[in-house]
């Protein structure tokens, strides 16, 4: 069978224009949208479209938990350092007493 026998998955009286190359299914015009210049049923955008933005989000935390494990080591760093020479006595510099 070729596409020209084929009818939409949703409307069987109208004839497919195009083959889903997700699910491999035959829609209407009607019932595809382009997606990345491919044409993909509404289905499939929505799943692609959904794992973009979970991979998106994803991303996000990451970002997120490097930049305040950043500020947290920058914090350690110079509160220590302060410590450090807080401790220094003050005839290490030459100071008069």
């Amino acid at each position: 069978m070729t596409i020209l026998d084929q009818r939409c998955a949703h409307h069987s009286f109208r004839e497919a224009v195009a083959q889903c190359p997700s699910c491999k299914r035959y829609f209407c015009r009607e019932c595809v949208t382009e997606h990345e210049g491919r044409l993909i049923c509404v289905n499939c955008v929505g799943a692609l479209t959904r794992e973009e933005r979970q991979t998106e989000r994803a991303s996000r935390a990451g970002w997120t938990v490097a930049a305040l494990g950043g500020i947290l080591i920058a914090w350690l760093v110079f509160y220590y350092l302060g410590l450090t020479l807080a401790r220094i006595p003050s005839q290490f510099h030459g100071a008069l007493s």
